[in-house]
């Protein structure tokens, strides 16, 4: 380096120290990108820019990685820790050669890996870049550049506070010299690949041009699709065609989004505040994976879990605080109020109304602008389960947003679509309390401007949140998998509707869904729920519930439910304290210790947090419920049970597992609890251990209720084997109801009609319902004998009580089935 470079670099040291203030993504290079700290790194930068490389300097010393500008030492000579791949602009005009200094570093590094066998250094791509506003279609300047001297000033000016410094994937130098060898000409294939991964990675950052709304609107008049249905429709209503155009392009103005960078930078600014003044702390888990699909040219599409308001706000902040572009989002036509919905619009919404049927233009305009978005490549995000979940457990998906995500494929776009789903999670949902009173009864308080003031007035402190990105799905390969011929279906103009792809739709909404439960977060707050909420009495001493909750732990340390899945590094004692300080509990103290316990009220609430969870504990929770009712039985007995009834629990909770893996995953968990001292076994029995009978019971009793539903719809069932589908569900509703009353069951899930249409749904396909949905005896009666016995003796005494009513209690019950 010349002098008169490190005199420059002095001269910028201070300005930027003042006006830059650089994001760097990832935020932990160490874990997120592998890297061995104790193998030599060097920096590849896309253009020689002293500013970029002193921005990149700041922000390596802060991550704790090495100086770019401290010299390599590598057997005993030194080297310059980095190197550019293009000379960039200047203000006399700009080349893209690699410079003399970069080829000779090259040469002498790879030079070096030949003498050394056991030498490896790590090439780490850095770019940063200076704003991300992705510009306009109608411009024809591209908005993320290389700058020259003035550009660059003035860039750091307006864009210091919105500089990202992108370090990507090491890239091995001894895997090039094994694999490419060691002559002058890796360097310049070098340089090639390095340029396209920089170009790549700023697409990924900014995204494509955004189009101009009215152009947008014109495009999507003349496409084929929508011209045909317009002159269809001016036909059979008998109206001009110009009142046709018109309603369409009105539908456009209340479906298209309005996307604004200056709103997006800014919004990021007010949400970081706002985030930091409600949540102890954001939890991100997944990123990467998802930062290398976009850099890879991956269409993207984002499939939340939606538990909350909050749940458009936090992905878009997430996925721009990790440099990635923020999503165009489908939300509700319910939420198009001023001043919410015009903000919304501006932040990437696009509304979708909750029905299309029997509106063929308003279906055909939507689709449309669907596939524009797909083909222009911006990445979407929509809420399959259609809703909000008022209960906390995941949804069936809806599949409609889905389908015409494969519709839009089948016009033949010319780069992957990748599914994401993101399981999202709170210590604290803000609408938890609406939620428990609309499944009471109350009617759905409809979206205003009135809603969002009382709300904002009862924000506080929220905990912590959790957004993990669970494993891709890639569409192509899926299709390529399951319909083999699906490219034979492509027509880039009005492709039609295949025979196979409702039955291929519903198959990837069960697994899309499965991969959000995959990625499920645990908290303080939904282990405190799940321990409290078994027992019968809502409260437990601090030294139990530490017990019960450091037995959570270890099983999901022990017997990981997935890789995807966030468990708490903290003790049991720690997270009590931490789900105290959240005010959810009452601590009542005496002369024997602390008695934490959940009034009448936040025992409904709890449900809600404990409902996020339950399937990461259903299987544990089954095999402790199967040896707590029968004491002592054989490893193949339980398996027999457990087989028997896992399929309906799958259904119901999304769980992962299939047959071939359940068998293993049993004995995992047996050979935990066993660890656990929770259960014994002998060699020939598995039996309970008496000493630890408490918290075997209260990991039990967290499938004890999905088990006492079950056991009302197979008791129905066998009682009249003839009866109709809708009168199962809607009597198994009414008796869940009675139960609930009889025995102080707080969850409102317990009675609610969709488990028991799952439910139902599940006996067909297993076969224990025929084709006109007849129970099939023998198999209905082995089931509801399994039941029968895994149920309490009083609870199944008051199905049997309710099942054999006298005659005004059948009028009753009649009554209440028809209400």
């Amino acid at each position: 380096m010349s002098r008169w470079q490190k005199f420059y670099q002095q001269l910028l040291k201070l300005p930027l120290s003042i006006l830059v203030k650089p994001a760097t993504i990832p935020s932990d290079p160490v874990a997120d990108l592998e890297l061995d700290l104790e193998r030599p790194i060097v920096y590849i930068l896309p253009y020689c820019s002293n500013t970029d490389l002193l921005t990149l300097r700041n922000s390596a010393k802060a991550l704790g990685l090495p100086d770019p500008l401290s010299k390599l030492e590598i057997n005993g000579q030194s080297f310059p820790r980095f190197v550019f791949v293009a000379e960039g602009p200047s203000v006399f005009g700009s080349t893209s050669a690699l410079p003399q200094e970069s080829i000779e570093l090259f040469t002498e590094l790879l030079e070096q890996h030949k003498q050394d066998p056991e030498l490896n250094v790590q090439l780490i791509p850095a770019s940063i870049l200076w704003g991300r506003a992705p510009g306009k279609e109608s411009k024809r300047k591209p908005a993320l550049r290389p700058l020259n001297g003035p550009a660059k000033f003035w860039a750091i000016l307006s864009h210091g506070r919105d500089c990202l410094v992108r370090l990507s994937t090491p890239v091995s130098l001894r895997y090039m010299a094994d694999h490419h060898g060691t002559d002058d000409a890796i360097a310049q294939k070098l340089a090639r690949v390095a340029k396209i991964h920089f170009s790549r990675q700023q697409i990924a950052a900014s995204g494509p041009r955004l189009p101009d709304r009215q152009q947008l609107f014109k495009r999507l008049l003349e496409s084929k699709a929508i011209d045909k249905v317009v002159q269809e429709e001016a036909i059979s209503r008998q109206v001009p065609v110009e009142k046709v155009r018109k309603e369409a392009i009105g539908m456009m103005e209340e479906i298209a989004a309005d996307f604004s960078y200056p709103l997006i930078k800014n919004g990021e600014r007010f949400l970081g505040w706002l985030w930091n003044k409600l949540y102890q702390g954001l939890n991100i888990k997944g990123a990467q994976r998802v930062r290398r699909l976009a850099q890879d040219g991956h269409e993207i599409v984002y499939v939340p879990c939606h538990r909350s308001h909050m749940d458009y706000l936090l992905l878009s902040y997430v996925l721009y605080n990790e440099g990635l572009v923020p999503p165009h989002i489908a939300a509700g036509i319910n939420l198009n109020f001023f001043p919410a919905g015009p903000i919304f619009r501006r932040g990437g919404a696009f509304f979708i109304r909750r029905s299309f049927r029997g509106d063929r233009l308003y279906s055909t305009v939507f689709r449309e602008y669907l596939s524009e978005l797909f083909t222009k490549g911006y990445s979407v995000e929509y809420f399959s389960e259609g809703g909000r979940s008022r209960t906390g457990r995941l949804l069936p998906a809806k599949t409609g947003m889905l389908s015409m995500t494969i519709q839009a494929m089948l016009r033949g776009l010319n780069r992957p679509v990748t599914l994401v789903p993101v399981y999202i999670g709170y210590e604290h949902v803000m609408e938890v309390g609406t939620y428990a009173k609309e499944l009471q009864g109350k009617r759905k308080e409809k979206e205003n401007a009135g809603q969002v003031l009382r709300t904002l007035r009862k924000l506080r402190n929220l905990g912590e949140g959790y957004v993990n990105f669970g494993e891709p799905i890639p569409l192509n390969q899926y299709l390529n998998d399951n319909v083999p011929e699906w490219h034979k279906e492509i027509n880039p103009i009005e492709p039609q509707k295949p025979t196979w792809l409702n039955p291929v739709v519903n198959d990837l909404a069960v697994k899309m869904m499965t991969h959000i439960n995959d990625a499920a977060a645990t908290n303080a707050m939904t282990l405190c729920a799940l321990a409290l909420l078994s027992s019968r009495q809502r409260a437990l001493s601090r030294e139990v519930l530490e017990q019960q909750i450091e037995c959570y732990l270890e099983l999901l340390r022990n017997t990981p439910y997935s890789s995807e899945c966030t468990t708490p590094k903290e003790s049991a004692e720690q997270m009590i304290d931490h789900a105290i300080a959240m005010d959810k509990f009452v601590v009542e103290r005496d002369t024997l210790g602390d008695i934490i316990s959940l009034d009448r009220q936040q025992s409904i609430l709890m449900t809600y947090y404990r409902n996020n969870i339950i399937h990461l504990f259903a299987l544990p929770s089954l095999i402790a419920h199967i040896v707590v009712q029968q004491e002592s039985l054989t490893n193949d007995e339980i398996h027999e049970q457990v087989e028997l009834l896992y399929p309906f629990l799958k259904a119901e909770l999304f769980l992962r597992f299939d047959e071939e893996q359940l068998n293993t995953e049993i004995d995992k968990i047996i050979d935990e609890l066993v660890r656990q001292r929770l259960l014994l076994n002998d060699g020939i029995n598995i039996s309970i251990n008496s000493a630890r009978i408490r918290s075997l019971q209260l990991l039990a009793r967290t499938i004890s209720e999905t088990l006492q539903r079950y056991a009302i719809t197979l008791t129905l069932l066998r009682a009249e084997p003839e009866m109709a589908k809708d009168d199962l569900e809607q009597h198994s509703q009414v008796l869940a109801q009675r139960l609930s009353r009889l025995h102080g069951i707080n969850a409102p899930e317990f009675f609610d009609k969709g488990v028991f249409s799952s439910l139902v749904k599940t006996l067909r396909s297993e076969g224990y319902l025929n084709s006109e949905c007849h129970a099939v005896t023998r198999p209905v009666e082995n089931l509801a004998n399994l039941l029968t016995s895994l149920v309490s003796p009083e609870v199944s005494l008051t199905i049997q009580a309710v099942m054999q009513p006298d005659d005004d209690k059948k009028e009753e019950l009649t009554a209440e089935t028809q209400a």
